[in-house]
């Protein structure tokens, strides 16, 4: 090891990731992955699909999972700067609906890990970002979920203050924290 540093949160499973930059006048080179680093560092992860996308400042993403097939997802941001954030969704956990946030940006080169069982989301933090993420299982149109974002039993706190929130019709429509436990009984 050595190219990578991870720290661990405190919801088991999620981890912080901090490549070596390596940087002289020319600019810098990082491993943004390695199979056999992240492995030795516990994120033993086969990553079958690469996902990009892009969104301006106030946009909110999330809070997205697949109830079937759910995914371990690997993210950064390669410009700009966004505010990531997992929920615990799974059943037995003793975070079970707590979150994590994490600030993921170009200039501080950091990717979050977020294993299979998490609700996820970010929101754009400057004028205009573009996210990266690795998952460990495709993505199945007739199997995503989504809880609102603002869920207060949730209770993520969103640097939203004086920004628009822009969300898609689907994300406007999620579903309550409350109404996912019902539905699964719990």
């Amino acid at each position: 090891m050595g190219r990578i540093k991870v720290e661990t949160c405190e919801i088991e499973g999620l981890k912080i990731i901090t490549p070596a930059v390596y940087g002289d006048s020319r600019g810098y080179f990082m491993e943004t992955y390695n199979y056999r680093e992240f492995s030795e560092a516990g994120i033993d992860v086969k990553f079958v699909q690469d996902n990009q996308s892009a969104s301006k400042k106030g946009v909110v993403r999330g809070l997205h999972f697949q109830i079937e097939h759910p995914q371990c997802k690997l993210v950064r941001a390669i410009v700009g700067e966004v505010y990531d954030v997992a929920v615990d969704l799974r059943e037995g956990s003793p975070t079970f609906g707590c979150w994590h946030a994490e600030v993921l940006s170009a200039e501080n080169k950091k990717q979050f890990f977020i294993p299979a069982g998490f609700a996820h989301g970010y929101t754009v933090l400057s004028d205009y970002a573009e996210f990266c993420y690795k998952i460990d299982d495709f993505w199945y149109p007739n199997d995503e979920g989504g809880i609102a974002y603002n869920d207060p039993d949730i209770g993520v706190e969103w640097p939203l203050e004086g920004i628009e929130v822009i969300l898609s019709d689907k994300d406007r429509d999620r579903m309550s924290f409350r109404e996912y436990k019902a539905e699964r009984g719990l």
